[in-house]
């Protein structure tokens, strides 16, 4: 199974490709979308059109993405919200079915613990998917929602077996 992590942002949005074996996990790619500047319906559609090129040539039988991290400033968690959207949008438009997972989950399946730091982060991608060569922290971070995604699914099937 190929799954597909997404860590939406307006400026930069990760993503991350492993491949599920049972309980093994490969490194596949990974990689940012960058909207660059200008009008926001512009920026939107550099996510869309990037966020698609990714779908298309690794072909993800699952997505996830990460659910928005609201602060205190309104307009940005929108724009945020907005990016998120196109994350989410991109795969159901392909038929790949999306999970999304809140930061804390997805650092407590990584880590074992809801509010690891970014450099904990890093250190589980590398002990996870050795060799992996990570882009940017936006790309690690959705590398960590695929493993998460990828552990998650992992259970839903053996629950489902098991029925």
């Amino acid at each position: 199974m190929r799954l597909m992590g997404v860590d939406p942002g307006l400026r930069f949005t990760g993503w991350g490709i492993v491949d599920v074996e049972g309980n093994r996990l490969r490194h596949v790619a990974n990689g940012v979308v960058r909207s660059g500047s200008g009008e926001l319906a512009e920026r939107l559609k550099r996510l869309h059109v990037g966020l698609s090129e990714v779908v298309a040539e690794h072909r993800p039988d699952g997505a996830a993405v990460e659910e928005t991290f609201v602060n205190r400033d309104g307009q940005s968690t929108l724009k945020l919200g907005q990016a998120r959207g196109i994350a989410l949008l991109v795969p159901a438009l392909a038929g790949i079915p999306v999970s999304e997972y809140a930061a804390n989950k997805v650092k407590k399946s990584l880590v074992g613990y809801g509010h690891a730091d970014k450099d904990q982060i890093s250190h589980m991608i590398g002990v996870l998917l050795p060799g992996a060569i990570v882009e940017s922290p936006d790309a690690a971070d959705a590398l960590a929602v695929a493993i998460c995604h990828a552990h998650h699914a992992n259970a839903q099937t053996v629950y489902e077996a098991a029925q």
